[in-house]
Formats: structure tokens, C-alpha cells, sequence
């Protein structure tokens, strides 16, 4: 062979060698994984993560195992960031040959077109409310045309701490928005709320309808909001925005308690049944769901819950299909786990009494030992904030008796009905507040209509006949 054939040969052999490192180099494969079929980017991209999710360094392909630095561990697998940034989202049309979807309510199909577009691109964003040491977050779930109620809570139980003392870092506060669902409505509404998040940076706000359907978008997205910006969280306490709450007693129940526990605490519901009257704002046809009742679910005034069972939450959440009912889908989230939500009385989903005419509902002793009660306006709110914490005088149990509320009296000829106080026998020792609600009587019974275990709850305000 020549000199020149050999001098071409050497140089095409060093070239091809040359594009092998490089190929190499560049896909961190190894010489084998190199002779394979190339693989999709996706699994191109996993294949070339570590367990924990950190890329391999091309630096360090030659070295040997003992000679690789072991890699920092990561708060999440996860992305890192919002990864969704465009909305892309086409209704499911195989549903409509379906015979059981065909006589279905139109706000059913329609949910049923698009449950399977799970997320969206996020509009507002304030990773840095979990920089530090925060110890409760708090969220608050609200729609964009109810500022008044959001101004309430910033002023009243919404308010930031940056220590809860004990050691125990900040209270922070968010609220979650969708976007307004009426068309007339959105741009004016967005100018807005782009405002009022200036001016208190505390807005999370998605680029999905507000609607009553798409709560259970807004518990999934806040979930993996959380998974992403806040992973290290002890604790979350998650409300509506026309809800009373204590923090002080939130706070207090959650002193002797651990991030790590499977803590998930509310006013529970037990063996509650869908509701099939179609003219029921919870109505679900049996197409929907079909079991005779629901797993425990907490409703939706308020719950709290811990960081790292949040965080799980959102996995089990991932594999459920969507349900129009938010606070049961999480019930359902939390069923996929084995985790049996906590009932507890100071949650009062439906009142401090289920008689909306009690007077116990506008009780202020009543709210002082509560955690949380639903429903409040923003003009009551206010007004309950303030005499809570006002220079309020509460009474003190009685021994073995304490002061009770009796049912409205019927009606007398010519005004209207009485309400009187009473002294009812329960049993128990001496004890001052902090107390506790009791039992309600059933209906029709003669006996009190609530009566309260382990406190006399009146004030100085309270009907005549109640004891101080």
C-alpha cells in the first residue's frame, strides 16, 4: 500500500474515532448503550438520570464508581418549575357514541369532554412565599370577583406572622384563583386582580374557568404548586374564603404535632351518600359514580393537613380520574393512600349550629374556642373578629351543669318568638374554658337543643338567664 493510501486510512480511522468519543460524550452512553437503538427523548432523558433525578456528568464517565462524588439529595423528583405553558386541550369526542353519555345533564358532559386536561399554564406565581423557615401556609380558595371577601381575611385570620414562637418559623398566606368564568367579565376582572396581587404579592392564579366543577382543578394544581415551590412545608391549613378561623387555636392544636404523621384533621364526613336530586347543587348522576356511598372526606370550610402527606396527596391524586366534588375527590385521594382523615369538633362546616337561627352562631364565646366555622360574610367576619378579641368576659362551666341553649319557643299571638337560656345536667367535673361543642339533641326531642361538655358558653352579651 502507498504511503498516500496510508496516509488516508489513518487519517478516516482517527475520524471516525473522533465522532464515536463525541457521540459518546454527548449522550452519556456507554460504549455498549452506544451500539443500541437510540431512544425516544424522553427515555433518552431518563436513562440518563441518576435515581434521584440528577443528571450524569460527561466529566465523569471515565472515572470509576468509587471516584464519583455521591450527589446531592433533591427535595423532589419532580420539575423544578411550573412545567406547563401552553394550553392544549381538545375534547374527549369518543364519549359522544357512548348511550349512557347521551343522557347525561349538559354541565356533566361537558365535564366529562375535558376531565382529562389536568393542568394548566399558571398566571400569577409567588415561589417565594416558602423561602425560609415557614412553618403554616395558609391557602385560601377564592374567585376573582370576590375582593371584599380577601380583604377581609388579610385583615383578619389571613394576616402573616413571621414567628409562631417555640422555634416554629412563619405563617404565610396564599389564595387560588382560576380565571373569571363569564367572558364579559375576564379582562376587566384580570386588570384587577393583577392590581391587588402588587399590592400584596399573595395570589396564585391559574389559567382555567372558575367554576363550581373546576374547584377540584384548583386542589390538584395548588398540590403540585406545593410539590414544586414548597416541599419542605410542615404544615397547610386549606379554607374558603367565607370561613371564621382561630389561628391561635389552629396553631396551639398543632403544637405537640409532627410534619411526618398522616395528619389530615377537619370536620369529617362519614358514609355520606351522593346526592341523586337533580336539583341539588351536589347532585351526581349514578353514570358518574355508583357506589351507595362516599369514602371520609372533610368538608370543604377548612382542614389542616401536613406537609409530607400533602405532598403524597398529590401523587394519589394523579392517579384518580377528575370528580366534579372537590372536597370528596380528596377523600377519595387520601382512600388511595389508607389514610383515615380525623374528625374534630372545633371544624364546624355548617355553623356552630345547624339551626341557622341559633343564637349560638353569633355567639363570640362560641367562635373564641373554635378552629374553624363556616359561613361568614366579610361585613360578619369582621364584626366576629373584633369582639373575639375584644376584652370578651366568657362564663365558666357550672358544677356538673352547664349553660345551654334551648330551641325557639313557638310563636305567640301577636310577636314574635322567645328565646330563653336554661341550665341543663350533664356530667363532669369544674372546668374553665378552653371547652368544646357537645351533641345536638334529634329532631323533635324535648331536651335542649345543644349542650356543651366541657364549657358554659355565654357572654355578658348573651340572653338574660345565662349564668356568669
Amino acid at each position: 500500500m502507498s504511503l498516500w493510501k496510508k496516509t488516508v486510512y489513518r487519517s478516516l480511522c482517527l475520524a471516525l474515532g473522533l465522532l464515536v468519543a463525541l457521540t459518546v460524550f454527548q449522550r452519556s452512553l456507554t460504549p455498549r448503550q452506544f451500539l443500541q437503538e437510540p431512544l425516544p427523548p424522553t427515555l433518552e432523558l431518563q436513562k440518563a438520570q441518576k435515581p434521584n433525578g440528577q443528571l450524569v456528568n460527561p466529566n465523569n464517565f471515565w472515572k470509576k464508581p468509587q471516584d464519583v462524588a455521591a450527589p446531592t439529595p433533591m427535595a423532589s423528583q419532580g420539575p423544578q418549575a411550573w412545567d406547563v405553558t401552553t394550553t392544549n386541550c381538545s375534547a374527549n369526542i369518543n364519549l359522544t357514541h357512548q348511550p349512557w353519555f347521551k343522557i347525561l345533564e349538559p354541565q356533566f358532559r361537558q365535564f366529562l369532554f375535558y376531565r382529562h386536561c389536568r393542568y394548566f399554564p399558571m398566571l400569577l406565581n409567588h415561589p417565594e412565599k416558602c423561602r425560609g423557615d415557614v412553618y403554616l401556609l395558609v391557602v385560601v380558595k377564592s374567585v376573582i370577583t370576590q375582593h371584599d371577601r380577601r380583604e377581609a381575611i388579610r385583615q383578619t385570620w389571613g394576616r402573616e406572622r413571621e414567628s409562631v414562637g417555640r422555634g416554629r418559623g412563619a405563617v404565610r398566606t396564599l389564595f387560588l384563583l382560576g380565571t373569571a368564568s363569564k367572558q364579559e367579565e375576564r379582562t376587566h376582572y384580570q386588570q384587577l386582580l393583577a392590581y391587588e396581587d402588587r399590592l400584596y404579592g399573595d395570589i396564585l392564579q391559574w389559567d382555567f374557568l372558575d367554576t363550581f366543577f373546576n374547584l377540584t382543578l384548583k386542589e390538584i394544581h395548588f398540590l403540585k404548586w406545593l410539590d414544586i415551590y414548597c416541599p419542605h412545608v410542615p404544615f397547610i391549613f386549606k379554607g374558603d374564603d367565607d370561613v371564621f378561623v382561630n389561628p391561635t387555636n389552629l396553631l396551639e392544636f398543632l403544637a405537640d404535632r409532627q410534619p411526618q404523621e398522616n395528619l389530615f384533621v377537619g370536620d369529617i364526613l362519614q358514609h355520606a351518600r351522593p346526592i341523586r336530586r337533580k336539583d341539588n347543587k351536589y347532585y351526581i348522576p349514578g353514570a358518574l359514580y355508583s357506589k351507595a356511598s362516599y369514602p371520609p372526606y372533610a368538608g370543604g370550610g377548612g382542614f389542616l393537613m401536613a406537609g409530607s402527606l400533602a405532598r403524597r396527596l398529590h401523587h394519589a391524586c394523579d392517579t384518580l380520574e377528575l370528580y366534579p366534588i372537590d372536597d370528596v375527590f380528596l377523600g377519595m385521594c387520601l382512600e388511595v393512600l389508607g389514610v383515615q382523615p380525623m374528625a374534630h369538633e372545633g371544624f364546624k362546616t355548617f355553623g356552630i349550629s345547624r339551626n341557622r337561627n341559633s343564637r349560638m352562631n353569633k355567639e363570640p364565646c362560641f367562635f373564641r374556642a373554635m378552629l374553624v366555622v363556616h359561613k361568614l360574610l366579610p361585613p360578619e367576619l369582621l364584626a366576629m373578629w373584633g369582639l373575639v378579641h375584644s376584652n370578651l368576659t366568657c362564663s365558666r362551666k357550672l358544677q356538673g351543669r352547664v349553660c345551654c341553649e334551648m330551641p325557639q319557643s313557638p310563636q305567640r299571638p301577636g310577636g314574635p318568638g322567645r328565646r330563653n337560656s336554661t341550665l341543663c345536667r350533664l356530667t363532669g367535673t369544674h372546668q374553665s374554658t378552653p371547652w368544646s361543642p357537645g351533641r345536638e339533641s334529634p329532631a323533635g326531642s324535648p331536651q335542649p337543643q345543644a349542650c356543651l361538655e366541657t364549657g358554659c358558653l355565654c357572654s355578658r352579651a348573651s340572653a338574660p338567664g345565662c349564668v356568669l
